[in-house]
């Protein structure tokens, strides 16, 4: 047997038709940018997100930066400001700060692989000015701390959800849990568009207007440029095609759940480390993510059999080139997290033979 890791002609061939109807009627209509399509679709992904407000924009990255430089722009942020960020993350969330000549300040994550409060609080100075939460894996974070520490210290909270479409914290949706957040909508996402996409969501009208406005040139009405913006818009053509996906996120985030419990029931190796699961949160599993201090091992063993996996992340930021300046600083848990995690299979479109099949040649290694 074959077990693809994400399969997303599969994953997107149950929309083919609607997706070819909505095509048609986009090009014969002609109107290809910020048009009802969009709007359509900010309005239903804040409403699912129990948010106020939603800005499509072009990715995931955009929706983060744009939120700092949002900020920025309103005073709430000035240049070399300090923002709290975890050490095993995706670069992205480090370059959303960046972009802004923000400065990222790195913590160790908890035993769930998610920011851990206690070393945030290490970490504050009086520079000190936002935390980033990274809702890794498709896990929530502890909001009822960092949200005691962020309130205590006059902090914002940003949210990466760039992997936690649909997750909750104590039955409130990630994108609803701080100031603002960033929604990737990347082919691979548990929503994904058909390339790239992003969306900002929050409560903050004043927020939203100024990402809405800096996301379209810094302008609100057309040809009246009241900031340096960019160009960062999500397409008629991709909100088309998400506003079919969003009507069963919540069907596919289930069937992500019902693997992940079958997973956690069954695969049974000391030399495996399953994921740690958080009571408060309801994960939407984006990732199911083992750890062996056997990992190599482990990958070319699964590939031997027909098994794909992807090593999310071999790299962690600070131990990139682009982020050659914190060359010198240690984080010895993200760095053995980096060097022994492994994702295995897990989407609405694999079935329960394929998810046995991964199981028996787990438990067999």
């Amino acid at each position: 047997m074959k077990v693809d890791f994400l399969n997303l002609n599969k994953l997107n061939k149950p929309y083919l038709e609607s997706f070819s109807n909505s095509l048609n009627e986009l090009v014969l209509d002609g109107y290809f940018i910020k048009g009802e399509n969009v709007n359509s679709f900010e309005k239903e992904f804040s409403e699912y997100c129990n948010t106020k407000y939603c800005i499509g924009v072009a990715n995931g990255l955009d929706a983060l930066s744009l939120i700092f430089k949002a900020y920025i722009e309103l005073k709430k942020l000035k240049k070399g400001d300090e923002i709290i960020v975890p050490a095993n993350t995706y670069i992205a969330s480090l370059l959303a700060v960046s972009f802004n000549d923000l400065k990222p300040i790195l913590v160790e994550p908890g035993s769930d692989y998610l920011i851990d409060p206690d070393e945030v609080i290490k970490k504050i100075t009086p520079r000190t000015k936002g935390i980033m939460v990274v809702h890794l894996y498709g896990q929530t974070c502890n909001m009822d701390a960092i949200t005691g520490i962020a309130n205590k210290n006059q902090l914002l909270v940003i949210e990466d959800c760039a992997q936690s479409h649909g997750a909750k914290y104590k039955n409130i949706k990630c994108g609803g849990l701080g100031d603002a957040a960033g929604f990737s909508f990347y082919p691979g996402k548990n929503l994904g568009a058909l390339g790239d996409g992003g969306s900002v969501t929050t409560n903050d009208k004043l927020l939203a207007d100024t990402i809405r406005a800096i996301s379209n040139y810094g302008s609100e009405v057309k040809y009246k440029n009241i900031f340096k913006g960019v160009n960062s818009r999500l397409d008629e053509i991709q909100a088309s095609f998400l506003l079919h996906k969003l009507k069963n996120l919540d069907v596919d985030n289930n069937r992500r759940n019902e693997i992940a419990l079958t997973y956690l029931e069954r695969i049974k190796n000391p030399k495996i480390n399953l994921p740690t699961v958080n009571i408060d949160c309801s994960q939407v599993w984006h990732l199911f993510v083992l750890k062996t201090k056997k990992r190599d091992l482990l990958q070319s063993y699964l590939m031997d059999n027909g098994i794909q996996t992807v090593i999310h992340y071999p790299i962690p930021p600070h131990q990139q080139q682009a982020y050659k300046e914190l060359k010198d600083e240690s984080y010895p848990f993200t760095e053995e997290i980096h060097n022994e995690v492994i994702s295995i299979p897990i989407s609405p479109v694999h079935t329960n033979q394929e998810i046995d099949f991964v199981i028996n040649i787990l438990n067999k290694f």
